[in-house]
């Protein structure tokens, strides 16, 4: 049997996520349930004005949340990354590398 005293340090159980910031993490998901809830309300956009170049509203509209959507994920991403950067590195944070 091994000793527990003797044991290795570092998180006692290795399957527990990193510490994060869980505002960030918070903020992250509003980003990505915004275009999730503004395409899912379809009666705030079927109707056919107003026009863009020929364009009905319904369709420029869903056509310029794809441009919102992929920032809002984008801006998602970082957010998460942001958020376990203060994760010390042997609970799975960026490393340091000793100049």
């Amino acid at each position: 049997m091994s000793d527990p005293s003797t044991a290795s340090p570092g998180p006692s159980r290795p399957d527990q996520a990193p510490p994060t910031n869980k505002a960030l993490l918070v903020a992250a998901g509003a980003c990505l349930l915004i275009p999730l809830v503004a395409l899912m309300w379809v009666d705030s956009y079927a109707k056919a004005t107003p026009r863009l170049w020929g364009f009905p509203f319904f369709f420029w509209y869903q056509f310029l949340w794809v441009f919102i959507t992929a920032a809002l994920t984008y801006a998602a991403h970082r957010l998460v990354l942001l958020a376990r950067r203060s994760a010390p590195p042997e609970l799975g944070g960026p490393r340091k590398d000793a100049e």
